[in-house]
């Protein structure tokens, strides 16, 4: 006897055919799939949609008279009257239409607990059909071993595509789920059971109570799958307009942000080179974590930076380039040059690594990475030292980096290399947590409005956002620890931001620089109606002394004192000597200090400043006293903090008279800035003649009363000039340029660099762009000295971040290490160059005409070299260029 379930389409052929198996096979059962449209498939089509199966029956013990009993899906058994047959084939017209909703619970049996072949699941799901409830008990046929089945996926195909309209729509019909929806339980450890259609009638008719409760559930299943986002991790998109925090983001409330968010959104930035559109995509991205996950905040914006501690904590990872393609080849099975070519082809070890991932199968899938976990990883790269460090360091890279999908690899590699070059800047994060917060303020209790600028008019809401930027600015100038920072922001929100994160000893802060000018005229122009006071510009090192109050607070710790550089690197091992001499700087009166100065050599004997060339030849780090040959002197200028009072914000005079109140002078070892008020152009001149005389590099003009003449930490001022004697040269200041490229020397030059390829760097695109080609104001013995040091950042080609014209490219390239002060007689626009291009003229750069080199920087990073924008304002600043009427943009700013 045979079944056929779910049967659509007659055929003569198929009765035929039917009847032909049932003669050769006596003890068989022969089902079909759940379709079959047979007028249009051939003999052999219609041959391999059967499973011929050899019949044994097996006696099924009934355990309990009020159990239902049912037939299996295999059972053959012949009805016992017409009535019986003609129900059973009303049954399985029923089932096409509620097949789908009946409660099920079956198990497969015991020999067959493999996963069945896809043919197979169909087939037995299309014959599991509802007996009638009168029918007696029956006996289970097992069959020995798998059925013999053939798989044809093109018939499979084909079936689909050559069904009728009326086939579809039963299709259709029989896929679509009803109202009442009933669980149904995949594996149990019962027996065969399956229930019957009146048990389904009756679970259907139940009372209007139970009909309430299961709307009920069905409203709650609704809001729980609204908090659960439906956006695939690799579809997720920051930059959607009209962007919802929790709809939008690709994980749900409570869980870690995944790493592959935040690549994404970092891949985002990279497409854009628009800071608006940079901050809104950041901003969505922070939005969601607020909403979400805020305590991944912290990690997720210390990776935007690519940073993983603050900077004076010296925490850096930078692995070198070799080691990191040492573990993309053995992550990938490449070779080393396999990766080495394809990071040269595609200018980025990162792009690269992407590349070779995305082409890498493994067997068993990593669980995805998580932005928490990557960033704990991360950490544990930078802090590994020691001879096994290296192996180490690699293991675990190559753990983060076996897990990566889609663009995580590209950003994980940039991250380990130091530099994620997307163009986003710390301004720009900073501006994005200020429209984060102000679009979707924290709350610790969970986020209660996701979109604050409704029912705000434009106005308004600018207002608002611009309030919450200058509080987290300013606050983060005072307080440059986002460890400090993210929790308060989260816990009290942007208000409370001054009262918990403030200045204080041991936190460096990033010091206030002034804007150069040309000479005396200029700064009477700027300062027509502001009081203000000249101070020599000593040519020295910044140094930022931090004295911490002791326990109780009524004596200076000098023990934890320390001394940071300009670009808040912890100097403090670097000169002992001044530590030892702090306390002949304090009075009684000092608990605790904060003192701007300047580190200066110092001929002891002479009583003379001793050139800034001289002071660089100290050692760096982990100076013993004993061995300290160059002497310095600190010329104190400014002071910040006194006694646990921040004093940013009090005008120059205040603090300096509260200088010279409280802290001694000590000929030679600590020394006030030499000052004076000058009021007529003729005192400021001859004030500068004495200040040349002395060494210096020319005068410091600051304002010295009101609202203008307070410290503004981290800005390039306008409120403080300076004043060179370069200035009658032609141009008002020197420039910091980063040495990109070196041109080999020829006749007595041979086997050195004889010129070099400098550039100016550019933060808002984080380039470096070239500015000019030098080869004068060095001597033989410089140019020895730069070869060597140069060798050692000889790189095989420009990276990507390097804008320069093909026509000026050099014999060698060099890594972004070395900053050189230079000098030049004027800038000129150029087409070759490309120093501030777009600022002044859309097509072309800046250039500088005769370059000459005057010393190496070894106190400026590269970042901190001249900007592109001050580029700018230099050419523009020129006498026969002031009628231009292009201007580039005044950023009197956050630098």
């Amino acid at each position: 006897m045979f079944t056929i379930t779910k049967f659509i389409g007659h055929s003569r052929f198929i009765v035929k055919f039917v009847s032909l198996a049932v003669k050769v096979y006596p003890q068989v059962s022969i089902s079909t799939i759940s379709i079959i449209n047979a007028r249009s498939m051939s003999q052999k089509s219609i041959t391999s949609f059967f499973t011929i199966t050899p019949k044994k029956p097996v006696k099924v013990q009934q355990k309990n008279k009020d159990e239902d009993e049912t037939e299996s899906p295999n059972d053959t058994s012949p009805p016992a009257n017409g009535k019986e047959k003609r129900s059973s084939k009303r049954q399985r017209l029923d089932s096409s239409g509620s097949e789908s909703s009946a409660p099920v619970e079956a198990s497969p049996p015991a020999s067959d607990k493999k996963k069945k072949p896809k043919r197979q699941r169909i087939e037995s799901s299309g014959s599991e059909t509802a007996p009638s409830p009168k029918s007696s008990p029956m006996k289970v046929e097992k069959s020995k071993g798998p059925p013999k089945t053939y798989n044809s996926p093109k018939s499979k195909k084909k079936v689909k595509e050559e069904a009728s309209p009326l086939q579809k729509k039963e299709v259709n019909k029989q896929k679509s789920p009803p109202k009442t929806q009933v669980k149904v339980k995949k594996e149990v450890t019962s027996p065969v059971a399956v229930k019957t259609e009146k048990e389904v009638k009756v679970e259907k008719s139940t009372s209007p109570e139970s009909k309430n409760e299961i709307k009920d559930s069905e409203k709650k299943e609704g809001k729980e799958n609204e908090e659960v986002t439906k956006v695939p991790e690799t579809e997720y998109n920051p930059a959607k307009a009209k962007y919802h925090p929790i709809n939008d983001a690709c994980w749900s409330r409570g869980q870690e942000v995944p790493y592959l968010a935040l690549a994404k959104t970092l891949e985002a930035i990279e497409a854009t080179s628009a800071r608006l559109k940079i901050v809104e995509i950041l901003s969505n991205f922070f939005r969601s974590v607020i909403v979400l996950t805020p305590e991944d905040l912290l990690p997720c914006v210390y990776m935007c930076l690519n940073q993983l501690a603050p900077a004076y904590h010296s925490l850096e990872l930078g692995i070198a380039e070799t080691y990191l393609m040492k573990a993309v080849a053995q992550c990938t099975g490449r070779t080393l040059a396999q990766v080495k070519s394809a990071a040269q082809k595609c200018g980025d070890l990162g792009s690269a690594a992407e590349q070779a991932r995305a082409t890498q199968r493994t067997m068993f899938a990593p669980p995805p990475l998580r932005a928490r976990k990557v960033f704990q990883a991360l950490k544990e790269v930078a802090n590994m030292t020691g001879q096994a460090s290296v192996n180490k360091k690699i293991a675990k890279i190559q753990s983060l980096f076996t897990a990566c999908r889609n663009c995580e690899a590209k950003y994980l590699i940039r991250s380990l290399e130091g530099k994620l070059r997307i163009g986003l800047a710390e301004q720009s994060v900073l501006q994005a947590l200020a429209l984060a917060t102000a679009t979707t303020p924290p709350d610790p209790d969970g986020v209660k409005v996701l979109d604050a600028s409704k029912g705000l008019s434009a106005e308004q809401f600018k207002a608002r956002l611009d309030e919450h930027a200058l509080t987290i600015k300013t606050t983060y100038c005072e307080c440059p620890n986002y460890d400090a920072l993210i929790p308060v922001l989260l816990q009290h929100g942007v208000a409370a931001l001054p009262q918990h994160c403030r200045l204080t000893p041991g936190v460096p802060l990033k010091p206030m620089l002034a804007h150069p000018t040309k000479g005396v005229h200029e700064v009477f122009n700027r300062f027509e109606n502001e009081q203000f006071t000249c101070e020599w510009k000593y040519d020295g090192e910044r140094a930022q002394i931090h004295v911490p109050a002791g326990e109780g607070g009524a004596a200076p710790d000098l023990a934890k004192a320390s001394i940071f550089s300009r670009n808040q690197e912890n100097n403090t091992s670097k000169y002992p000597d001044i530590l030892r001499r702090l306390p002949g700087l304090l009075k009684d009166s000092v608990t605790s200090c904060v003192l701007d100065c300047e580190a200066v050599a110092y001929d002891v004997e002479t009583k003379k400043i001793l050139p800034f060339q001289i002071l660089s030849t100290r050692k760096r780090k982990d100076a013993s006293e004993a061995d300290i040959k160059v002497q310095v002197c600190v010329f104190v200028f400014d002071l910040l903090y006194l006694n646990e009072r921040p004093l940013v914000r009090e005008p120059l005079a205040e603090r300096r008279r509260l200088l010279q109140e409280h802290f001694n002078e000590v000929e030679g070892e600590w020394q006030f800035a030499t000052s004076k008020d000058c009021t007529t152009m003729e005192e400021v001149q001859q004030f500068l003649e004495e200040a040349v005389k002395g060494s210096c590099e020319g005068l410091m003009v600051k304002t010295l009363v009101g609202a203008h003449a307070r410290y503004d930490i981290a800005r390039r001022s306008h409120n403080w000039l300076k004043l060179k004697k370069d200035y009658l040269e032609g141009v008002g200041d020197t420039i910091d340029v980063v040495v990109i490229g070196g041109y080999r020397g020829r006749g007595k030059r041979a086997g050195v660099y004889g010129g070099f390829l400098l550039a100016c760097y550019d933060s808002e695109n984080e380039q470096y762009q070239a500015l000019c080609k030098i080869g004068t104001g060095f001597s033989d013995e410089d140019l020895q000295t730069l070869s060597k040091e140069l060798e050692q950042h000889v790189i095989e080609a420009p990276k990507n971040y390097y804008s320069y014209d093909r026509s000026h490219e050099p014999d060698a390239w060099f890594g972004a290490a070395c900053v050189w002060e230079i000098r030049c007689a004027d800038l000129s626009l150029s087409p070759a160059h490309r120093a501030a291009i777009g600022l002044v003229d859309s097509e072309k750069g800046i250039s500088l005409r005769f370059p000459r080199f005057i010393r190496v920087r070894t106190d400026k990073s590269p970042e901190q070299a001249t900007s592109a924008q001050q580029i700018a304002e230099m050419y523009l600043a020129q006498d026969q260029i002031k009628n231009n009427k292009s201007k580039p943009t005044n950023l009197d700013d956050f630098y």
